[in-house]
């Protein structure tokens, strides 16, 4: 299922229960002048989700003014947000509207505004008040009419608890919040996402170097747990359908799923029969693996290692195994079978650089 808002091309994509869990909280407070507290990870959709609540609401017809607070250096985010006036510092030589009043009848989105300094909160605290303030430099009394929707990538319950953000602020935003969770946790939404921005780079650029359905790509693709979410998603399909290059993706995907699972379960100790245990016992005759191949059946090595201890952990609850390594149930499944893991006594859990013996030429 697809819903998409006009004059957007973009699209918030999915078939699973919290994507049509969101859809319907849009419609419902699309039009409502509510701040909106838009929670997730980094890729999510966070920024799409409120470029679709202003394009449904009654000020589509006005800007929606957008404000990096991440990315603007705290000694100039304030003049951004405000404004300021002619002489009101060095270099300030003409006036300058700020994002608030160029917001004035449309939207404000505050991204990232977890990472606002606290200095800056309590004035972000009194605009939402009553959304009077003066630019910098100024006495004279502004008022504007803007909604105000912000994102935020912490969690601000925490980052209140640990002195980092205005717990008035984070009440005054959060008159309605959003969270949409990660893809992991919603990996039926994966195949039409795949499909979606499939089809949007063929049309965009009038070609195709890879068929999705070749090869398997388009299984493992289901199966991987998807640590950037929907922005690495995409990125990765563009790469694949202009250049092809399915083996080279499909080992820095493998890298980075397990360069994201718990660090703590990562240092465990290694099998009997290792990686490190087949490079140290080869002997000088045998055909030498390359660096490339080595470095792959490492890091499935690894992943089969981490999967044992966790479902042992877990006493073989593959649900619980597959939320404690943050990938799919689905991909869990397919990576049990792949690594030859099972309940018994008799998994191997590890793959083997076997290198020719000699005698298997003769």
């Amino acid at each position: 299922m697809s819903f998409s808002v006009e004059p957007s091309e973009k699209m918030i994509v999915g078939n699973s229960e919290a994507i049509l869990r969101l859809m319907k909280t849009i419609q419902h407070i699309a039009n409502s002048s509510s701040n909106v507290l838009i929670c997730g990870e980094t890729g999510v959709g966070k920024g799409l989700v409120a470029q679709t609540l202003h394009l449904m609401s009654d000020r589509k017809d006005r800007q929606l003014v957008r404000v990096n607070c991440a990315a603007i250096p705290d000694q100039l985010l304030e003049s951004e947000l405000f404004g300021f006036e002619k002489g009101a510092f060095t270099g300030a030589h003409q006036k300058n509207i700020g994002r608030f009043e160029l917001a004035h009848s449309g939207t404000i989105l505050l991204d990232e505004i977890g990472d606002m300094p606290l200095a800056l909160q309590s004035k972000i605290l009194h605009v939402l008040e009553d959304f009077h303030f003066s630019r910098l430099g100024g006495n004279g009394d502004i008022k504007v009419d803007c909604r105000v929707l912000a994102t935020t990538n912490h969690n601000l319950e925490q980052c209140v608890r640990e002195g980092r953000f205005r717990e008035d602020l984070y009440y005054r935003l959060n008159t309605v919040k959003i969270s949409i969770p990660p893809l992991r946790e919603r990996s039926e939404d994966i195949e039409p996402l795949l499909d979606y921005f499939s089809r949007e780079i063929v049309n965009n650029n009038g070609k195709r170097v890879l068929n999705l359905n070749d090869n398997g790509v388009f299984d493992f693709l289901c199966q991987y747990s998807w640590p950037g979410n929907v922005r690495e998603l995409k990125h990765v399909v563009e790469n694949l359908m202009l250049l092809g290059d399915w083996p080279t993706v499909r080992e820095e995907l493998l890298v980075r799923q397990t360069d994201d699972l718990d660090t703590n379960e990562s240092k465990t100790e290694p099998s009997s029969t290792s990686v490190k245990d087949n490079v140290e016992e080869m002997r000088l005759d045998e055909q030498v693996p390359s660096l490339k191949e080595v470095k792959r059946i490492a890091v499935q090595e690894a992943e089969a290692q981490i999967m044992r201890k966790v479902l042992l952990k877990t006493d073989w609850n593959r649900r619980e195994a597959a939320k404690m390594l943050q990938i799919s149930y689905k991909a869990l499944l397919y990576k049990i079978k792949e690594y030859g893991l099972n309940r018994g006594n008799g998994d191997t859990g590890c793959l083997l650089y076997t290198s020719p013996s000699p005698r298997d030429h003769g």
